[in-house]
């Protein structure tokens, strides 16, 4: 099958070649776990039970990941297993099963889900670089769309993450990710339906996490729940370039913070600073 799955559209066949995202056809999945550090919603009770994947369609250079996404490092897996590992996830009181890197097996995802579908939420945890299409493909399949809206600028995108195209494909992809999930649902403080958009504010870059902030407000509504993150913390090969090379300040945080308050948004999730430390990142 030719793989056009992200904007990419590498159209190349995965059974015989790899594309950008070095992955092949069959599933390689890089840690299964009882995640407690992501949004509260998401990881309450015993966690959330992530799947994290290997390979990624994006190169960012500062990637806390990336043993996984530059490097592939995992195991291969059938789907019938992945369908098992959803199995073991449930019985061992996971709040959700939280796809963690998902776009690239879209495909083998919907079909381990066609052989067994939890009763808990799945949560579909993305770079938001994706292609619309493919995101219609979940309805009925995915009940949270936990979203990364990482830059507002493409030249930015092409700099730190290899993606020329990054920021009409995002949002055109958020904004149908909205459309199969409009309303948050929640239920005893655990999340069962809705989209979070997530914001790393990057270090030199207020400005453009603000763009994506009024693109927000603007098109999915000022009640759409955010994250807006401090925890950036230099990794991989970041050091190599000079801007983002440390991590971000109080004032450039609180310039963020303040936006989205000026913008009226009414529902967002904020970090003490002290959570840019490394000590949060899964080790694989």
């Amino acid at each position: 099958m030719i793989c056009d799955i992200c904007p990419r559209k590498c159209s190349v066949d995965r059974k015989k070649s790899l594309g950008f995202c070095k992955s092949k056809e069959k599933i390689k999945i890089g840690k299964v776990m009882l995640h407690k550090f992501e949004e509260p919603i998401i990881s309450v009770g015993k966690g959330s039970g992530a799947i994290f994947f290997s390979g990624c369609n994006l190169k960012c250079v500062f990637c806390q990941n990336y043993q996984l996404s530059h490097k592939n490092k995992g195991r291969y897996i059938s789907t019938k297993h992945l369908a098992n590992i959803f199995k073991k996830l449930e019985k061992k009181g996971a709040k959700n099963i939280n796809l963690v890197t998902p776009t690239h097996y879209t495909n083998q995802i919907i079909e381990a889900l066609n052989i067994y579908k939890p009763k808990i939420p799945i949560v579909w945890n993305s770079s938001g670089y994706e292609s619309a299409s493919t995101i219609k493909k979940l309805k009925n399949y995915v009940d949270i769309f936990l979203v990364d809206l990482k830059y507002a600028s493409n030249e930015l995108a092409a700099k730190f993450s290899h993606a020329r195209n990054y920021v009409e494909n995002a949002r055109e992809s958020i904004i149908e990710m909205k459309r199969l999930q409009p309303k948050d649902v929640i239920v005893d403080g655990v999340m069962q339906k809705g989209v979070i958009v997530r914001l790393l504010v990057l270090p030199n870059e207020t400005a453009d996490a603000m763009e994506s902030l009024k693109f927000i407000a603007k098109n999915l509504g000022k009640d759409t729940i955010v994250s807006i993150m401090s925890q950036y913390t230099p990794m991989y090969e970041a050091s190599k370039f000079p801007k983002i090379n440390r991590k971000i300040t109080p004032l450039e945080y609180k310039r963020v913070i303040n936006c989205a308050i000026n913008l009226g948004l009414n529902k967002a999730y904020t970090q003490e600073l002290t959570s840019a430390t490394s000590l949060y990142t899964p080790k694989f």
